[in-house]
């Protein structure tokens, strides 16, 4: 049996992994704000340093994996609190863990990830470049020209940010090549408490229940962390940096004829310098 961090366990889909996780006999490490293993406020730089060091003590330095759960919807007001929990409690937490990561040799990370990825038009590309940079400040500046609609950009720019970093690092030697398998599932509307909030509030409403659904309805938590726990199996070890959309068809819906894309002529050049990169490093370790 392993020993799994699962951050955001005290509720939705966060709470629906942990659950499963224990039914099956594995270890979990519960972090969240309130009723968890470890209580800390992931918002805060303090909170995520104190998180990552009980979550290292509680496991003995040795994880098998993680499932990052914890996250802020976009509710007004929240714009500051949605990018350092989306994202830095995120990038600052799994940073600060991957040494245990590899200690397991075979760990599997799940991060939650949204569909808002892509289907929120006009997201500010310097809100996600600045949060890839790690200043909030200018990532918040970048947002907040959109008034009541920038919690809403706030947050699809935390999991557009989150997500590209779940690609950059799991085909990086330090993660792909310690054994670890990063990967994002991204819901769409799922039913939970954060669901529910907005749904609570007549604007939010309005726009969520105007949202294309092709299957219709809302999603189950716990068929999400169904995913998760697939995720983090055995099944799952040659499943690295992808993003699963487990979203009732929304993304398909938008994007039908976008994606899958070929690689741009213009992107020839970087495509080419990083195949070439790999090629290099795969000749001086002695593989083929």
């Amino acid at each position: 049996m392993g020993t799994y961090v699962v951050t955001g366990s005290a509720s939705g889909m966060g709470r629906q992994a942990a659950e499963k996780l224990r039914a099956a006999g594995h270890k979990v490490i519960g972090i969240d704000i309130n009723d968890a293993e470890i209580r800390a406020d992931l918002s805060t730089q303090d909170g995520r340093r104190s998180a990552a060091e009980a979550a290292l003590g509680a496991c003995g330095g040795v994880l098998d994996g993680a499932v990052l759960a914890a996250g802020l919807g976009p509710i007004p007001g929240r714009s500051r609190l949605i990018a350092q929990v989306n994202y830095f409690g995120v990038v600052d937490l799994l940073t600060a863990l991957r040494s245990a990561f590899a200690s397991a040799g075979c760990a599997k990370v799940v991060v939650v990830a949204s569909n808002s990825t892509t289907t929120t038009p006009m997201v500010p590309r310097r809100a996600v470049r600045s949060l890839l940079a790690g200043d909030v400040d200018k990532a918040l500046g970048a947002v907040r020209i959109f008034g009541n609609r920038s919690a809403a950009m706030s947050y699809a720019a935390s999991k557009i940010a989150v997500s590209r970093w779940v690609r950059r690092h799991a085909v990086a030697p330090e993660w792909a090549g310690a054994g670890i398998r990063l990967n994002a599932l991204a819901p769409g509307a799922i039913m939970t408490p954060l669901l529910a909030e907005q749904l609570d509030n007549p604007g939010e409403a309005k726009a969520i229940k105007a949202f294309p659904v092709p299957v219709g309805g809302y999603g189950d938590a716990a068929q999400i962390a169904d995913w998760m726990v697939f995720m983090l199996s055995d099944a799952a070890e040659f499943l690295c940096g992808s993003v699963i959309f487990v979203d009732g068809g929304s993304d398909a819906y938008f994007r039908s004829e976008s994606w899958p894309a070929a690689v741009p002529f213009r992107g020839l050049p970087r495509y080419l310098l990083r195949f070439l990169s790999y090629a290099r490093s795969r000749r001086a370790l002695g593989r083929t």
